[in-house]
């Protein structure tokens, strides 16, 4: 039996088709590491079909046709697979126009997929991997905490109308006004809207339709509040004339 590697990512999420149901498009998460007719053998519960005699179709993001998947031996992985693409089942057994295909089609419920053992949901319960490692949820969930508590201790300390100083890393400082100080509807969280001495901005004071304080076009911003600094900051002199 030939061996094969997966060499990129555990996991896949693949739209999933089949030539019964034209417009009927599925997403689930697939380990790359199963063999080719493992995983038909998990689109017969999506698909209805049969896995001896279903055959595969891997189409791009764009919906351009990529590969026909053969062998039953090979893995999930081997083939150029990626987040997003659409696998299209195909299987004579499986007829639109036939009324019982509706009715024979198998659904698992959510309680007896719960009970499986060779589930994505079961691989992660007994890893403790993402929502089911409880420490590192927690941690994350304590420092997501920490970080909202500072963000609106900082943007306290700011008020519409102060002079500040931007201090954004690896980006120039820039002085302007304080012209916003809260929460917005385009990013969760605290933020501060200044208006820039210089059209040194990306907006005029309004973020996808909603509009927060005024201003000229490309002289508006919004920052996070530690990347803002209030004080005794004035305009600077950009007029370059000299006196003769």
């Amino acid at each position: 039996m030939t061996e094969y590697s997966v060499v990129t990512s555990d996991f896949v999420n693949l739209n999933i088709t089949n030539s019964g149901q034209q417009t009927c498009c599925v997403e689930r998460r697939f380990q790359k590491g199963i063999t080719l007719d493992d995983f038909k053998g998990k689109l017969e519960l999506l698909t209805g079909g049969n896995s001896a005699t279903m055959k595969l179709e891997v189409y791009d993001k764009n919906d351009k046709l990529i590969c026909k998947p053969d062998q039953g031996d090979r893995l999930l992985g081997s083939y150029p697979i990626d987040d997003g693409m659409r696998v299209h089942v195909i299987d004579n057994c499986i007829r639109p126009d036939d009324e019982t295909a509706q009715v024979d089609k198998f659904e698992l419920s959510e309680s007896e997929y719960a009970k499986r053992s060779d589930t994505v949901k079961a691989f992660l319960e007994r890893n403790k991997l993402g929502k089911y490692n409880e420490e590192e949820t927690k941690r994350r969930e304590e420092e997501k905490r920490r970080e909202e508590e500072a963000d609106e201790a900082a943007a306290r300390a700011c008020k519409v109308g102060d002079r500040c100083e931007t201090q954004v890393p690896n980006q120039p400082r820039r002085r302007g006004t304080v012209m916003y100080v809260g929460k917005t509807e385009f990013k969760s969280g605290w933020w501060i809207g200044v208006k820039y001495d210089e059209p040194l901005g990306k907006n005029d004071g309004s973020v996808q339709g909603k509009r927060y304080f005024d201003c000229l076009p490309n002289y508006g911003g919004f920052l996070k509040p530690a990347h803002i600094k209030v004080g005794d900051y004035p305009e600077e002199d950009f007029n370059l004339d000299e006196e003769l």
